[in-house]
This record gives structure tokens, sequence and C-alpha cells, in this order.
């Protein structure tokens, strides 16, 4: 983590809310008045393809939102764990979303938290928050951004239209 610079990629499949994880985590970053970038890319097949999010948060200017090496991975499916592991900065941070990676870390120079996100989702009565309780797990873990300002950009996120899915987000929010 360079110039107090922290450099976030939140990886899964289409559907598993990843580009919404980011965007939650830029707006809770963004309400502290950090300066933050953020990108998404898909694959060809859309939902149930793989996505990824970047997230870069800084106290100063970003140079670029383009992350080659990040300081953090969210895990949340096999596929992102092998795409991402190796990339991932030596001391790094890799949370893992253990429902669905089906083998362990296999570099021992990476601080990991295990989550059964998918898992804990589906005892809260929605699978689709699973991104959200490994975001949660990620900020309880490093303290990024406070707990509530995650809160107030859940609410921001999911608004009037969908204002039946801030209740269960908040909830997943603090799953450990």
């Amino acid at each position: 983590m360079e110039n107090n610079e922290t450099r976030i990629i939140i990886g899964g499949f289409g559907g598993q809310g990843v580009v919404s994880a980011g965007s939650i985590l830029a707006r809770a970053a963004m309400a502290e008045e950090k300066f933050v970038t953020q990108m998404v890319s898909y694959g060809a097949e859309m939902r149930g393809g793989t996505a990824n999010s970047t997230v870069v948060i800084s106290d100063s200017q970003i140079a670029s939102p383009v992350i080659e090496r990040p300081d953090v991975a969210i895990l949340l499916n096999q596929p992102s764990l092998d795409k991402f592991e190796e990339r991932i900065v030596s001391g790094g941070l890799a949370v893992v979303n253990t429902s669905l990676v089906t083998r362990r870390i296999q570099r021992e120079d990476l601080d990991v938290v295990k989550i059964d996100a998918t898992d804990t989702a589906n005892r809260l009565g929605n699978v689709r928050v699973a991104n959200i309780v490994a975001l949660g797990a990620f900020v309880a873990k490093t303290g990024i951004v406070k707990m509530e300002s995650v809160e107030g950009a859940i609410e921001e996120v999911f608004g009037q239209k969908k204002a039946g899915l801030i209740e269960i987000n908040i909830k997943a929010l603090g799953q450990k």
C-alpha cells in the first residue's frame, strides 16, 4: 500500500454483485472525502461469466485507476482466486469466499480472511448479499472506511427504487 493508496480488486461471477460492492465501497470512501476511482470489467458471458471491480482509495490524488498489483483482493469465486492470487502484492490481503472457493491460498506471504459469504447470505435469506458479507469482512479487517459510511452508501446505491434491499444488505454487512 504505497503512497497511502490502497488498490482493491473485487472478483466474482457476473450476478454476484461485484460491481455494486465496488460502487458501495467507492461511495463510502467519497463520503469520507477520500480520493477514489472505480472501474469495472465483465467477461463476455455477463451473468455467470467473470466480472471484477477495481477500487483505488487514497488520501491524495490518484495517478491511475488501473490496477496491475492489488493490495487487496476480495475473491468471491474460484476463478477469481485463480486469476488474481499471484497478482496481489506481497504482504497484501485476500478476502476469500470459502463457500465457493475450493482450494486454499497457495502463497504464504498474504494475510487471508476466510468467510463463508455465500452460506451466510443464504442463512440471511438472500444469496445475492454474499458480496456485502465479504465487503463487511474486508472493512472490519482493514478499517479503510467506517461501517457507517458503508451503510450510508448502501442506502444511496439502493435508494428508493430498491429500498426493500437496504435492510438485508446492512444486516449482511455486519456478518462475520
